[in-house]
């Protein structure tokens, strides 16, 4: 059992050494490119979610636009109908 641990040890430093520097030059700039891939597509989600959020304001304003119209109209609707009983009652 002592001989084979002689060998085990330097074998251990070894991987040790070399899971080191794997992680070194592929995993941190692996995840680092990951990260800043998250971001860009962070900052695109932002952009839509702004798109979105600004179709969405001027579609209100339309609908309170088509809102007035439609009240307006109706009010003067309204008049012009009342009037027209009025001539016939005449």
């Amino acid at each position: 059992m002592g001989p084979n641990i002689v060998f085990l040890i330097p074998i251990l430093a070894i991987s040790v050494g070399l899971v080191a520097v794997i992680g070194g030059t592929i995993v941190r700039p692996w995840l680092a490119h990951k990260e800043r891939r998250m971001e860009m597509e962070a900052k695109m989600v932002a952009e839509k979610a702004a798109q979105y959020a600004a179709q969405t304001e001027r579609l209100e304003q339309r609908v309170r636009v088509l809102e007035r119209i439609i009240t307006d109209r109706g009010v003067d609707l309204s008049d012009q109908i009342e009037s027209l009983r009025d001539d016939s009652l005449n």
